[in-house]
């Protein structure tokens, strides 16, 4: 076949003339590859997976404990054992460890919550106790402070919205928000802008708990003394060690006075569980509350304020601790400055046998597999680098701080960024960078599932077909909540996060119960799915190191994109319409009128009108995107001389920097990427085309106008980049 195209930049048209195609291999390469899949899939063995879990979650291992600093050790030796240079990059981050932690009702009647969850038979992880972390939220501020409290529902602020047409004001008041909604850290984000002086996060048992299911020990949901633990960092202005923003916090790094730190939230917050819940619930008065916000338990849902007042005492000891990262480097046999970065976190809030060892696990497993291929005179292409990052839980540290150390060298050596996190039982999920959703469906394609006779790939799509959604096969766009982070949206680096689920739910997750007897009953019985992991991401790996020309397709960017535009259009005329509606209500006295007059509220305000926005510049910077795109597909790669390849490799990889702005976002400079980000009020959701989405929704015109030029510019950039790449010809 004359044109083997492209990888990515071209699906292959003539596919069905040769299925075993793959995008970035000629016919001959494509052969040798996948026969080298399949030696790599015999090696697998789950039952390495099994032994490292009970050796890794014996214990608990959160950022500084010595059991997290062996199981660096441990890790480290075992990669050495199975061919890589492997080392330990040690940085020194602010870790906040609960010293006093106080939650009592004072009024109408006395009730001190317990802030202690039960150990459970059969399970004996659980009875450790002081050796278990306490229930808290790491970056909360200290603080003691009582006030009347208020029900605020999820704490997002579509809640706070309805607060103000109740007339509750929650200023100087203290909240109680249930998690899920949002990431736990826009709560008490959110909670301190709206003047409130503490914040409360409990897990409802609709959302977390007996409503789902069986509990611990009969079931793998929640029971009623299970705390989630979780940072509430400020993650959206910037993730990482809170004193070093921007740089790595080695040893000797400048670093910020604590008190000038902004991350660190403004107000004490702390989770509880839903047992020390509902006697701060069952207390309050106030207006009931709606149904969309009514949980599980069993009690009327009243809002308040008050006549519950709660005090809130913490105080933390804020200390230095070290966050080792593994770093394991197989050297390629061709490009060894061509990067293709793996990674999975290994600290845990505490045992964390689902998040993060069973994710950590299977990365394991294939660089053994890897590096046995390696030893038998298989060695990649690429240079491999296999990343067990350090203080991920208390907000992605241990990747930012390597990122933000290396960043030139990383910015002109990495191909691609490969993230897992914690893996169970179901349907495959990957999200990422778009121009690497061809590559991804071919892989998935080649998995076979676990449970069934088909691929991972159709499993996913009969699900999607099931739900009402589409055939296609297609990455979501990348927020935030583990390492690929600082890679993709600070450094530009094309990356992809993946892992399965869906029939693996639990009430585990940050709490005391996440240990090997729950993860082997409830989650992954056998560790087939995680063998399942070890094969698509080792696949992903393999063909990112061996591809001849990189397999990067920017026909689903370039439509995704479009998608995007579409949606933030689409945002505006929405906003624009629903103003007008309202205007027209309040004009009519409408709301007064269809009011209950024994529930007063205030008088709605007629808001300001929605301008008509000029997208022609981002409109007319898409339509130049996808014809550059069309060109650069045409191009044949079969004839190139092996220096033209190079060249093309050298655009490819660097293809994605171009989708980010040395400025940052809007208040936020550390996120660089123009397409994707994490939301500023959504935490990990993420926000696409983000600058112009978020002024949009937070009604700031003048910046939404600016930002459809910034964009329009970045887009433009890109259609020449893509120009340098149609160029390179035979």
């Amino acid at each position: 076949m004359k044109n083997w195209m492209i990888t990515g930049l071209f699906l292959l048209a003539a596919s069905g003339l040769n299925a075993q195609a793959i995008s970035g291999f000629s016919p001959e390469a494509a052969k040798k590859q996948r026969q080298l899949e399949a030696t790599f899939d015999e090696s697998l063995k789950k039952e390495n997976l099994d032994a490292w879990m009970q050796r890794m979650a014996a214990e608990p291992h959160w950022v500084g404990t010595d059991y997290g600093a062996e199981n660096a050790r441990w890790m480290k030796e075992q990669f050495e054992s199975w061919g890589y240079d492997a080392r330990i990059d040690t940085y020194q981050v602010l870790f906040p460890y609960p010293r006093v932690r106080l939650l009592e009702m004072t009024a109408p009647e006395r009730y001190t919550a317990t802030l202690e969850a039960v150990a459970v038979e059969g399970d004996p992880y659980t009875a450790q106790g002081e050796a278990l972390l306490p229930s808290y939220n790491a970056f909360s501020t200290d603080g003691d402070v009582e006030a009347e409290l208020v029900f605020v529902n999820y704490g997002v602020p579509s809640d706070y919205e309805e607060l103000e047409k109740l007339g509750i004001d929650v200023r100087g008041k203290i909240v109680i928000a249930k998690y899920y909604g949002s990431w736990r850290g826009i709560k008490p984000k959110l909670a301190a802008e709206k003047g409130a002086i503490g914040c409360i996060i409990y897990s409802d048992p609709e959302d977390d708990g007996y409503y789902q299911g069986d509990v611990y020990p009969e079931g793998a949901f929640k029971n009623s003394t299970g705390v989630q633990r979780g940072s509430v960092m400020d993650m959206p202005l910037y993730p990482g060690d809170v004193l070093t923003p921007g740089y790595g916090a080695t040893e000797d790094a400048d670093r910020l006075d604590r008190q000038e730190a902004p991350t660190i939230t403004k107000i004490p917050v702390l989770p509880i569980s839903y047992a020390d819940a509902e006697p701060l619930l069952r207390a309050l008065q106030g207006p009931v509350a709606q149904a969309s916000w009514r949980g599980a338990l069993p009690l009327t849902y009243h809002i308040g304020p008050g006549p519950a007042r709660v005090r809130l005492k913490l105080e933390f000891e804020w200390s230095l601790q070290p966050a080792h990262n593994v770093i394991a480097t197989l050297k390629g046999s061709e490009f060894p400055d061509q990067w293709v970065i793996r990674g999975n976190h290994h600290d845990a809030w505490v045992h964390g046998a689902s998040d993060p060892v069973s994710g950590m696990v299977a990365l394991m497993e294939e660089a053994r597999a890897v590096g046995q291929l390696a030893k038998k005179g298989n060695r990649p292409k690429r240079t491999l680098v296999y990343c067990a990052w350090d203080a991920e839980e208390p907000g992605l540290i241990g990747s930012t701080e390597w990122v933000e150390d290396h960043l030139p060298e990383l910015r002109e050596k990495a191909v691609a960024y490969v993230n897992t996190d914690g893996n169970g039982r179901g349907f495959l999920g990957v999200g990422g960078s778009h121009s690497l959703q061809t590559m991804v469906s071919e892989v998935a394609g080649d998995v076979p599932d676990p449970q069934t006779d088909v691929s991972v790939k159709e499993r996913r799509i009969a699900a999607q077909l099931t739900r009402g959604s589409d055939a296609d096969f297609e990455l979501s766009a990348l927020g935030s909540g583990s390492d690929y982070t600082p890679f993709i949206q600070h450094a530009g680096i094309a990356s992809l996060n993946l892992g399965f689920g869906g029939e693996s739910s639990g009430g585990e997750y940050h709490t005391i119960y996440d240990t090997y007897p729950h993860y082997t009953r409830f989650k992954d019985p056998g560790f087939q799915y995680g063998v399942a992991l070890a094969k698509t991401a080792g696949r992903i790996v393999l063909r990112l190191a061996n591809a001849e020309v990189l397999p990067f397709d920017f026909k689903p960017w370039q439509a995704t994109v479009s998608g995007y535009l579409d949606e933030v259009m689409e945002t505006a005329d929405k906003l624009r319409k629903e103003v007008e509606q309202h205007n027209k209500l309040v004009a009519r006295n409408a709301y007064t009128l269809a009011a209950d007059p024994t529930k007063p509220m205030p008088k709605p305000e007629i808001k300001a009108a929605v301008p008509y926005l000029d997208f022609s510049p981002l409109q007319n910077a898409v339509a130049s995107l996808k014809d550059r795109v069309e060109e650069v597909s045409k191009l044949d790669t079969a004839s190139l001389s092996k220096a033209q390849k190079e060249r093309l490799n050298q655009l490819l990889m660097h293809a994605e920097q171009q989708l980010t702005s040395p400025e940052g976002l809007p208040r936020r400079s550390w996120y660089k990427h123009q397409i994707y980000a994490p939301g500023f009020y959504t935490g990990y959701g993420v926000k696409t085309l983000p600058g112009v989405r978020e002024a949009i929704e937070q009604k700031n015109w003048e910046e939404a106008e600016s930002q459809i030029e910034k964009l329009a510019g970045t887009l433009n950039g890109m259609a020449e980049y893509l120009r340098k790449i149609q160029e390179v010809q035979p």
